[in-house]
Protein backbone atom coordinates (compact mmCIF):
# COMPACT_ATOMS: atom_id res chain seq x y z
CA UNK A 1 0.00 0.00 0.00
CA UNK A 2 1.56 3.52 -0.75
CA UNK A 3 -0.59 6.46 -0.04
CA UNK A 4 -0.99 8.77 -3.28
CA UNK A 5 -2.95 11.47 -1.62
CA UNK A 6 -5.60 11.11 1.97
CA UNK A 7 -8.09 9.72 -0.31
CA UNK A 8 -5.89 7.65 -2.98
CA UNK A 9 -3.90 4.45 -2.20
CA UNK A 10 -1.37 2.40 -4.64
CA UNK A 11 -2.53 -1.18 -3.76
CA UNK A 12 -1.16 -2.91 -6.88
CA UNK A 13 2.28 -5.36 -7.68
CA UNK A 14 6.03 -4.27 -8.56
CA UNK A 15 7.06 -7.06 -10.76
CA UNK A 16 10.96 -6.67 -10.50
CA UNK A 17 11.64 -9.92 -12.57
CA UNK A 18 9.18 -9.66 -15.43
CA UNK A 19 11.48 -9.80 -18.96
CA UNK A 20 9.33 -10.74 -21.19
CA UNK A 21 5.79 -9.57 -21.61
CA UNK A 22 2.29 -10.65 -23.74
CA UNK A 23 4.08 -13.82 -24.12
CA UNK A 24 7.54 -13.57 -25.97
CA UNK A 25 6.28 -10.08 -27.80
CA UNK A 26 7.61 -7.55 -25.45
CA UNK A 27 11.01 -7.45 -23.83
CA UNK A 28 10.82 -5.80 -20.37
CA UNK A 29 14.71 -5.24 -19.50
CA UNK A 30 13.33 -3.04 -16.07
CA UNK A 31 10.88 -5.03 -15.11
CA UNK A 32 7.11 -3.62 -14.80
CA UNK A 33 4.02 -3.09 -12.44
CA UNK A 34 0.42 -3.82 -11.75
CA UNK A 35 -1.19 -0.69 -10.72
CA UNK A 36 -4.29 -0.81 -8.62
CA UNK A 37 -5.69 2.09 -6.77
CA UNK A 38 -7.90 1.95 -4.08
CA UNK A 39 -10.22 5.09 -3.41
CA UNK A 40 -11.82 5.55 -0.07
CA UNK A 41 -14.37 8.64 -0.06
CA UNK A 42 -17.78 8.40 1.53
CA UNK A 43 -17.55 4.97 -0.89
CA UNK A 44 -14.71 2.69 -1.47
CA UNK A 45 -13.78 2.14 -4.70
CA UNK A 46 -11.23 -0.83 -6.44
CA UNK A 47 -9.70 0.50 -9.62
CA UNK A 48 -8.37 -2.61 -11.38
CA UNK A 49 -6.72 -5.57 -10.20
CA UNK A 50 -3.16 -7.35 -10.91
CA UNK A 51 -1.82 -10.29 -13.20
CA UNK A 52 -3.05 -13.50 -12.41
CA UNK A 53 0.27 -14.80 -10.75
CA UNK A 54 -0.10 -12.41 -7.85
CA UNK A 55 -3.85 -12.58 -7.51
CA UNK A 56 -3.66 -14.31 -4.33
CA UNK A 57 -1.08 -12.17 -2.88
CA UNK A 58 -3.05 -8.96 -3.88
CA UNK A 59 -6.40 -10.46 -2.68
CA UNK A 60 -4.32 -11.03 0.90
CA UNK A 61 -2.47 -7.50 0.84
CA UNK A 62 -5.84 -5.93 0.37
CA UNK A 63 -7.47 -7.68 3.41
CA UNK A 64 -4.67 -5.99 5.42
CA UNK A 65 -5.82 -2.83 4.39
CA UNK A 66 -10.09 -2.71 4.20
CA UNK A 67 -12.63 -5.01 4.79
CA UNK A 68 -13.21 -6.57 1.22
CA UNK A 69 -17.06 -6.08 2.07
CA UNK A 70 -16.90 -2.29 2.59
CA UNK A 71 -15.51 -2.62 -1.30
CA UNK A 72 -18.41 -0.59 -2.75
CA UNK A 73 -17.11 -0.85 -6.47
CA UNK A 74 -14.86 -2.14 -8.59
CA UNK A 75 -13.73 -0.49 -11.75
CA UNK A 76 -12.42 -2.40 -14.33
CA UNK A 77 -10.46 0.22 -16.80
CA UNK A 78 -9.22 -2.70 -19.35
CA UNK A 79 -9.78 -6.21 -18.96
CA UNK A 80 -6.36 -8.01 -20.51
CA UNK A 81 -6.01 -10.34 -17.76
CA UNK A 82 -2.68 -8.33 -16.70
CA UNK A 83 -5.25 -6.06 -15.28
CA UNK A 84 -8.15 -8.25 -14.28
CA UNK A 85 -5.71 -11.38 -13.42
CA UNK A 86 -7.35 -10.70 -9.44
CA UNK A 87 -11.12 -10.72 -9.79
CA UNK A 88 -11.59 -14.15 -10.11
CA UNK A 89 -10.06 -14.53 -6.08
CA UNK A 90 -11.10 -11.09 -5.40
CA UNK A 91 -15.04 -11.81 -6.53
CA UNK A 92 -14.77 -15.21 -4.98
CA UNK A 93 -14.73 -13.31 -1.66
CA UNK A 94 -17.13 -10.90 -2.52
CA UNK A 95 -19.30 -11.73 -5.15
CA UNK A 96 -21.91 -9.42 -5.22
CA UNK A 97 -19.78 -6.08 -5.90
CA UNK A 98 -20.84 -4.71 -8.89
CA UNK A 99 -18.05 -4.63 -11.69
CA UNK A 100 -18.41 -1.15 -13.33
CA UNK A 101 -16.51 -1.34 -17.40
CA UNK A 102 -17.41 -0.68 -20.70
CA UNK A 103 -19.89 -3.02 -22.57
CA UNK A 104 -16.39 -4.84 -24.51
CA UNK A 105 -14.98 -5.08 -21.17
CA UNK A 106 -18.08 -7.24 -19.71
CA UNK A 107 -17.49 -9.40 -22.94
CA UNK A 108 -13.90 -10.13 -22.39
CA UNK A 109 -14.15 -10.62 -18.46
CA UNK A 110 -16.66 -13.13 -19.38
CA UNK A 111 -14.41 -14.54 -22.01
CA UNK A 112 -11.66 -14.91 -20.12
CA UNK A 113 -13.28 -16.33 -16.94
CA UNK A 114 -16.52 -17.36 -17.43
CA UNK A 115 -18.22 -15.89 -14.70
CA UNK A 116 -20.94 -13.85 -15.24
CA UNK A 117 -20.76 -11.23 -11.92
CA UNK A 118 -22.54 -7.88 -11.04
CA UNK A 119 -21.68 -6.44 -14.02
CA UNK A 120 -22.63 -2.19 -14.27
CA UNK A 121 -21.40 -1.07 -18.28
CA UNK A 122 -20.61 2.68 -18.56
CA UNK A 123 -19.73 5.39 -21.61
CA UNK A 124 -18.29 8.02 -21.94
CA UNK A 125 -19.80 11.03 -19.78
CA UNK A 126 -21.03 8.60 -17.21
CA UNK A 127 -20.90 9.29 -13.64
CA UNK A 128 -20.55 7.48 -10.20
CA UNK A 129 -21.01 9.95 -7.42
CA UNK A 130 -18.53 8.33 -4.31
CA UNK A 131 -18.96 11.52 -1.59
CA UNK A 132 -16.61 14.35 -2.19
CA UNK A 133 -15.67 13.24 -5.56
CA UNK A 134 -16.76 11.83 -8.62
CA UNK A 135 -15.85 9.48 -10.73
CA UNK A 136 -16.23 10.10 -14.71
CA UNK A 137 -16.05 7.45 -17.44
CA UNK A 138 -14.36 8.33 -20.58
CA UNK A 139 -14.13 5.29 -23.22
CA UNK A 140 -10.86 4.97 -25.37
CA UNK A 141 -11.66 2.22 -27.42
CA UNK A 142 -8.58 0.46 -29.45
CA UNK A 143 -6.00 2.32 -26.79
CA UNK A 144 -5.29 -0.58 -27.10
CA UNK A 145 -8.00 -2.45 -26.72
CA UNK A 146 -11.67 -2.82 -27.64
CA UNK A 147 -13.21 -2.04 -23.93
CA UNK A 148 -10.34 0.76 -22.83
CA UNK A 149 -11.57 3.15 -21.29
CA UNK A 150 -10.12 5.91 -18.64
CA UNK A 151 -11.78 7.23 -15.31
CA UNK A 152 -11.73 10.63 -14.29
CA UNK A 153 -11.61 11.56 -10.15
CA UNK A 154 -13.34 14.92 -9.85
CA UNK A 155 -12.15 16.71 -6.82
CA UNK A 156 -8.43 15.45 -6.81
CA UNK A 157 -8.36 16.08 -10.11
CA UNK A 158 -7.02 12.54 -11.24
CA UNK A 159 -7.28 10.40 -14.30
CA UNK A 160 -6.44 6.77 -13.95
CA UNK A 161 -5.20 6.36 -17.37
CA UNK A 162 -5.00 2.61 -17.83
CA UNK A 163 -2.67 1.24 -20.73
CA UNK A 164 -2.38 5.27 -21.87
CA UNK A 165 0.75 7.22 -20.63
CA UNK A 166 2.11 3.82 -18.85
CA UNK A 167 5.57 1.96 -19.60
CA UNK A 168 6.84 -1.29 -18.40
CA UNK A 169 9.48 0.01 -15.48
CA UNK A 170 9.57 -1.25 -11.97
CA UNK A 171 10.43 1.58 -9.27
CA UNK A 172 9.42 1.70 -5.71
CA UNK A 173 10.10 5.81 -6.15
CA UNK A 174 6.84 5.33 -7.72
CA UNK A 175 6.63 9.10 -9.06
CA UNK A 176 8.04 10.53 -11.95
CA UNK A 177 9.90 13.56 -10.58
CA UNK A 178 12.07 10.79 -8.77
CA UNK A 179 13.24 8.79 -11.29
CA UNK A 180 15.82 8.54 -13.70
CA UNK A 181 14.24 10.62 -16.43
CA UNK A 182 16.51 8.95 -19.30
CA UNK A 183 15.38 6.11 -18.23
CA UNK A 184 11.71 6.40 -17.70
CA UNK A 185 11.21 7.98 -21.62
CA UNK A 186 13.38 5.47 -22.67
CA UNK A 187 10.73 2.84 -21.59
CA UNK A 188 7.83 5.39 -22.49
CA UNK A 189 8.87 5.86 -25.92
CA UNK A 190 9.25 1.94 -26.12
CA UNK A 191 5.58 1.03 -24.88
CA UNK A 192 4.36 3.70 -27.25
CA UNK A 193 6.31 2.34 -30.50
CA UNK A 194 5.84 -1.39 -30.31
CA UNK A 195 2.19 -1.39 -28.44
CA UNK A 196 0.24 1.61 -29.28
CA UNK A 197 1.62 2.97 -32.75
CA UNK A 198 -1.18 1.02 -34.88
CA UNK A 199 -3.54 3.24 -33.10
CA UNK A 200 -2.24 6.35 -33.02
CA UNK A 201 -5.21 8.15 -35.02
CA UNK A 202 -6.88 7.24 -32.03
CA UNK A 203 -4.74 8.37 -29.58
CA UNK A 204 -4.65 12.14 -31.68
CA UNK A 205 -8.38 11.64 -31.34
CA UNK A 206 -9.11 11.02 -27.78
CA UNK A 207 -6.34 13.30 -26.30
CA UNK A 208 -8.66 15.95 -28.11
CA UNK A 209 -11.51 15.02 -26.47
CA UNK A 210 -10.26 14.93 -23.69
CA UNK A 211 -8.91 18.43 -23.68
CA UNK A 212 -11.99 19.53 -25.41
CA UNK A 213 -13.53 18.86 -21.48
CA UNK A 214 -11.09 21.04 -19.94
CA UNK A 215 -10.49 19.39 -17.11
CA UNK A 216 -7.79 19.90 -14.99
CA UNK A 217 -5.47 17.45 -14.20
CA UNK A 218 -3.27 16.86 -11.08
CA UNK A 219 -2.01 13.67 -11.62
CA UNK A 220 -1.66 10.94 -14.16
CA UNK A 221 -2.26 7.25 -12.78
CA UNK A 222 -1.45 4.85 -15.51
CA UNK A 223 -1.71 0.92 -14.92
CA UNK A 224 2.05 -0.19 -15.91
CA UNK A 225 4.83 1.66 -14.22
CA UNK A 226 5.40 5.30 -12.21
CA UNK A 227 2.41 8.21 -11.82
CA UNK A 228 2.54 11.55 -13.21
CA UNK A 229 2.86 13.68 -10.97
CA UNK A 230 5.08 16.42 -11.81
CA UNK A 231 3.59 18.75 -14.99
CA UNK A 232 1.54 15.30 -15.46
CA UNK A 233 0.40 16.98 -19.09
CA UNK A 234 4.07 16.43 -20.02
CA UNK A 235 3.49 13.11 -21.35
CA UNK A 236 -0.01 13.91 -22.64
CA UNK A 237 1.98 16.46 -24.87
CA UNK A 238 4.72 13.44 -25.74
CA UNK A 239 1.70 11.30 -26.66
CA UNK A 240 0.16 13.67 -29.02
CA UNK A 241 4.34 14.27 -30.74
CA UNK A 242 4.57 10.30 -30.97
CA UNK A 243 1.12 9.76 -33.15
CA UNK A 244 1.79 11.98 -35.71
CA UNK A 245 4.12 10.19 -38.02
CA UNK A 246 7.29 11.12 -35.11
CA UNK A 247 10.68 10.62 -36.60
CA UNK A 248 13.99 11.74 -35.92
CA UNK A 249 17.11 12.42 -38.36
CA UNK A 250 17.94 8.79 -38.03
CA UNK A 251 18.49 6.22 -40.27
CA UNK A 252 18.22 2.61 -39.09
CA UNK A 253 19.65 -0.44 -40.69
CA UNK A 254 18.49 -3.99 -39.62
CA UNK A 255 19.88 -6.96 -41.42
CA UNK A 256 20.94 -10.76 -40.78
CA UNK A 257 24.04 -12.72 -42.26
CA UNK A 258 24.58 -16.23 -42.70
CA UNK A 259 28.67 -15.49 -43.90
CA UNK A 260 28.68 -12.05 -43.29
CA UNK A 261 28.19 -10.83 -46.79
CA UNK A 262 25.06 -8.95 -45.81
CA UNK A 263 26.99 -7.65 -42.81
CA UNK A 264 30.11 -6.38 -45.08
CA UNK A 265 26.95 -4.76 -47.00
CA UNK A 266 24.94 -3.27 -43.92
CA UNK A 267 28.22 -1.50 -42.98
CA UNK A 268 29.53 0.02 -46.52
CA UNK A 269 25.94 1.23 -46.98
CA UNK A 270 26.49 3.27 -43.65
CA UNK A 271 29.91 4.41 -44.54
CA UNK A 272 28.01 5.42 -47.72
CA UNK A 273 25.34 7.61 -46.06
CA UNK A 274 27.74 9.51 -43.36
CA UNK A 275 29.63 10.35 -46.66
CA UNK A 276 27.03 12.54 -47.38
CA UNK A 277 24.90 14.07 -44.63
CA UNK A 278 27.54 13.52 -41.59
CA UNK A 279 25.10 15.17 -39.15
CA UNK A 280 22.59 12.29 -39.66
CA UNK A 281 22.18 9.20 -36.94
CA UNK A 282 22.78 5.71 -38.03
CA UNK A 283 22.03 2.63 -35.97
CA UNK A 284 22.81 -1.02 -37.34
CA UNK A 285 21.18 -3.59 -36.10
CA UNK A 286 21.85 -7.57 -36.39
CA UNK A 287 17.83 -8.53 -35.72
CA UNK A 288 19.36 -12.37 -34.92
CA UNK A 289 21.42 -10.97 -32.25
CA UNK A 290 19.59 -7.82 -30.96
CA UNK A 291 16.53 -7.31 -28.81
CA UNK A 292 13.69 -7.55 -31.50
CA UNK A 293 11.77 -4.50 -29.53
CA UNK A 294 14.14 -2.52 -28.81
CA UNK A 295 14.78 -2.36 -32.56
CA UNK A 296 11.01 -1.57 -33.08
CA UNK A 297 11.85 1.66 -31.17
CA UNK A 298 14.55 2.45 -33.88
CA UNK A 299 12.54 1.71 -36.24
CA UNK A 300 9.82 4.56 -34.52
CA UNK A 301 12.70 7.10 -34.34
CA UNK A 302 13.77 7.00 -37.95
CA UNK A 303 12.92 8.99 -40.93
CA UNK A 304 14.20 5.30 -43.07
CA UNK A 305 14.84 2.05 -42.37
CA UNK A 306 17.33 -0.39 -44.49
CA UNK A 307 16.52 -4.08 -44.64
CA UNK A 308 19.19 -6.34 -45.41
CA UNK A 309 18.90 -10.31 -45.42
CA UNK A 310 20.89 -13.22 -47.76
CA UNK A 311 18.90 -15.37 -49.61
CA UNK A 312 18.03 -18.92 -48.41
CA UNK A 313 15.58 -21.46 -49.99
CA UNK A 314 14.29 -18.95 -52.61
CA UNK A 315 13.31 -16.78 -49.77
CA UNK A 316 14.42 -14.61 -46.44
CA UNK A 317 15.51 -15.26 -43.34
CA UNK A 318 13.48 -16.10 -40.48
CA UNK A 319 14.98 -13.45 -37.97
CA UNK A 320 14.52 -10.64 -41.08
CA UNK A 321 10.75 -12.38 -41.81
CA UNK A 322 9.61 -12.44 -38.17
CA UNK A 323 10.73 -8.57 -37.55
CA UNK A 324 8.78 -7.95 -40.90
CA UNK A 325 5.70 -9.08 -40.08
CA UNK A 326 6.15 -7.04 -36.93
CA UNK A 327 7.10 -3.77 -38.95
CA UNK A 328 3.80 -4.48 -40.64
CA UNK A 329 1.30 -5.21 -37.55
CA UNK A 330 2.54 -1.62 -35.98
CA UNK A 331 1.46 0.17 -39.29
CA UNK A 332 4.27 2.90 -39.19
CA UNK A 333 3.42 6.05 -41.32
CA UNK A 334 5.62 8.29 -43.61
CA UNK A 335 8.87 6.75 -43.31
CA UNK A 336 10.88 5.57 -46.18
CA UNK A 337 12.65 2.01 -46.83
CA UNK A 338 14.82 0.30 -49.08
CA UNK A 339 16.34 -3.38 -49.03
CA UNK A 340 19.42 -4.88 -49.38
CA UNK A 341 21.52 -8.36 -49.37
CA UNK A 342 24.10 -10.75 -50.41
CA UNK A 343 23.28 -14.28 -51.95
CA UNK A 344 24.72 -17.14 -53.81
CA UNK A 345 22.64 -18.38 -56.79
CA UNK A 346 18.76 -17.38 -56.41
CA UNK A 347 18.66 -13.82 -55.18
CA UNK A 348 15.12 -13.25 -54.21
CA UNK A 349 15.79 -11.66 -50.57
CA UNK A 350 15.76 -8.19 -51.65
CA UNK A 351 12.64 -8.17 -54.13
CA UNK A 352 10.95 -10.21 -51.21
CA UNK A 353 11.53 -7.51 -48.60
CA UNK A 354 11.30 -5.00 -51.06
CA UNK A 355 7.41 -6.31 -51.33
CA UNK A 356 6.99 -6.45 -47.79
CA UNK A 357 7.96 -2.57 -47.29
CA UNK A 358 5.58 -1.64 -49.72
CA UNK A 359 2.79 -3.68 -48.20
CA UNK A 360 3.73 -2.29 -44.54
CA UNK A 361 3.03 1.36 -46.57
CA UNK A 362 6.83 2.48 -46.46
CA UNK A 363 7.88 4.54 -49.25
CA UNK A 364 10.38 2.72 -51.15
CA UNK A 365 12.91 4.79 -52.68
CA UNK A 366 15.22 2.22 -54.27
CA UNK A 367 14.04 -1.39 -55.73
CA UNK A 368 17.46 -1.90 -53.27
CA UNK A 369 20.75 -3.95 -54.32
CA UNK A 370 22.14 -7.06 -54.18
CA UNK A 371 25.85 -8.48 -54.17
CA UNK A 372 26.69 -12.14 -55.33
CA UNK A 373 28.62 -14.10 -52.74
CA UNK A 374 31.24 -12.14 -50.17
CA UNK A 375 31.31 -8.96 -51.46
CA UNK A 376 34.58 -8.12 -52.92
CA UNK A 377 36.39 -4.28 -53.20
CA UNK A 378 34.11 -3.10 -56.48
CA UNK A 379 30.54 -4.71 -54.55
CA UNK A 380 31.72 -2.76 -51.44
CA UNK A 381 32.12 0.15 -53.39
CA UNK A 382 28.70 -0.35 -54.68
CA UNK A 383 27.13 -0.36 -51.86
CA UNK A 384 28.75 2.71 -50.48
CA UNK A 385 27.22 4.60 -53.18
CA UNK A 386 23.95 2.98 -52.76
CA UNK A 387 24.20 4.85 -49.26
CA UNK A 388 24.93 8.01 -50.41
CA UNK A 389 22.57 7.85 -52.99
CA UNK A 390 19.60 7.56 -50.37
CA UNK A 391 20.73 11.05 -48.46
Amino acid sequence: MFKLTDTVSWIGKIDWELNRFHGDEYSTHKGSSYNSYLIRDEKTVLIDTVWKPFSKEFVANLKKEIDLNKIDYIIMNHNEVDHSGGLVDLMREIPDTPIYCTKNGVKIIKGHYHQDWNFVEVKTGDTLDIGKNKLVFVEARMLHWPDSMMTYMSGENILFSNDAFGQHYASELMYNDKVDQEELFTEALKYYANILTPFSKFVVSKIEEVVALNIPISMICPSHGIIWRDNPLQIVNKYVEWAKSYKENQITIIYDTMWDGTRRMAEAIAEGIKSKDKDVTIKLFNCAKRDKNDIITEVFKSKMILIGSSTINNGILSSVASLLEMIKGLKFTDKKAAAFGSYGWSGEAVKIVTEDLKESKFEVISEGIKELWNPDEDAINRCKEFGASLT
